[in-house]
């Protein structure tokens, strides 16, 4: 593989870019379904779909039809004016997920911050928290977003170090255990944010009765739980949300990425009618939350889950993925969680480190990223194949196995 015309591409973004990402050095240039294509026409198996955004595969030709006719019709006008998109998708995806109220917005960021906000203004106004004094339960590893809000109640010193002052009314706690939840909580506390799934931790996946026992909390002291699926929902981990694997509904819920189709950013925050009805006329808003090109295409994005079997197969087929792992028994391996197609593959740093080994794995043909360091997600688009994980298992398998020979 040659890199001297990715290399131009390359320049260009760390010249006229910050830089605050570190990319891997490939530069993409098409897509359809679950594979992609650098400048160069090197063919690549996406193991990462942008953080699950691009769970319907990358252009999804229902979806692509939609964009054409939408975009051509009327893509935006603002909340200023009622569209003909809008109410179908907010009764599609309240529908499916059994709250009243859905709330559009844009980034996953933005649909925390306004989770955050409804959760305060829940807590002032029918809990009668005294003002100001309003306090939410996070967990320690969580990942929500990169807004100054979001930053200030994260673990990872490097996200809000000098980004203060920090936004105070957070509590962070051991992730996964109730017990130091409840613990916590205190008559200023409005709610309980968490991700049921910690994804950016490193496919963290809580003991089974965590959220069960989490949800019995918050209803016995009057707290709201609200969960964090931007990563986790839409049919991730083989249901269509994660906590559906605990049998429990939280009080919020808030949801991107796969909303979007892998076309755009649309995300939505969801609850009861009691916590949305403080959110009145110049409380909150977005300019582009919700227009009609974003509604379109959200509320196809939901129905083709189900209409294609996205959310089966995910279950199906991340089931067979992980136990492919296991039983590779690689001495580089020392953990492999996760539910559905979102698999966390811990590697010993003796042997290689995450980077390194997405590195080998790109030139082999298969797009990987590394989280803390020791850690390899696998998270494909849902449409992928039985036989499209098994070419990438035979791939990774030969390449540990190299790594091995090599010690």
């Amino acid at each position: 593989m040659t890199y001297s015309k990715q290399q131009s591409f390359i320049d260009k973004e760390t010249d006229f870019g910050p830089d605050n990402y570190k990319p891997i050095p490939v530069v993409l240039s098409k897509a359809k379904g679950v594979w992609v294509w650098d400048v160069d026409g090197n063919k690549y198996l996406d193991m990462m779909s942008a953080y699950s955004a691009v769970s319907h595969g990358h252009s999804h030709p229902e979806l692509l039809k939609v964009l054409h006719k939408q975009s051509s019709q009327l893509a935006l006008t603002s909340r200023a004016f009622y569209t003909d998109t809008l109410g179908p998708y907010l009764e599609t995806i309240t529908s499916l997920s059994n709250f009243d109220m859905a709330l559009p917005m844009n980034s996953g960021a933005e649909a925390v911050e306004t989770a955050i906000k409804a959760a305060r203004r829940w807590g002032y106004r029918s809990k009668n928290i005294e003002t100001d004094k309003a306090e939410i339960i996070v967990a320690d590893g969580n990942f929500h977003g990169r807004t100054t809000t979001i930053v200030s109640f994260s673990s990872e010193p490097n996200s809000k170090d000098d980004f203060g002052p920090l936004t105070p009314g957070f509590i962070s706690v051991e992730f996964g255990s109730a017990k130091a939840i409840e613990k916590a909580i205190n008559k200023n506390t409005a709610a309980v944010l968490i991700e049921p799934i910690q994804g950016e931790g490193g496919i963290i996946v809580p003991p089974e009765n965590y959220l069960s026992d989490v949800r019995e909390i918050c209803t016995q002291k009057n707290v709201l739980m609200i969960l964090d699926e931007v990563q986790s929902g839409l049919g991730r981990t083989g249901k269509m949300f994660a906590f559906q694997h605990s049998d429990i509904q939280p009080d919020g819920l808030i949801l991107g990425k796969a909303l979007g189709g892998g076309f755009m950013p649309v995300s939505c925050f969801l609850s009861s009618s009691e916590v949305m009805q403080w959110l009145t006329p110049g409380s909150h808003g977005s300019t582009f939350g919700g227009n009609p090109l974003a509604a379109a295409i959200a509320k196809r994005a939901l129905e083709l889950l189900d209409e294609e079997g996205l959310i089966e197969n995910s279950r199906v087929l991340g089931e067979y993925f992980k136990n492919a792992f296991i039983e590779m028994k690689s001495n580089v391996i020392t953990d492999v969680r996760g539910k559905g197609l979102w698999i966390g593959v811990e590697i010993d740093p003796s042997y290689i480190s995450g980077k390194e080994l997405s590195m080998l794995l790109l030139k082999k043909g298969i797009l990987s990223k590394e989280t803390h360091e020791t850690v390899i997600r696998f998270a494909p688009p849902l449409i992928i194949t039985k036989e499209d994980i098994d070419w990438a298992v035979n791939i990774i398998k030969e390449t540990l196995d190299e790594i091995v020979l090599e010690k």
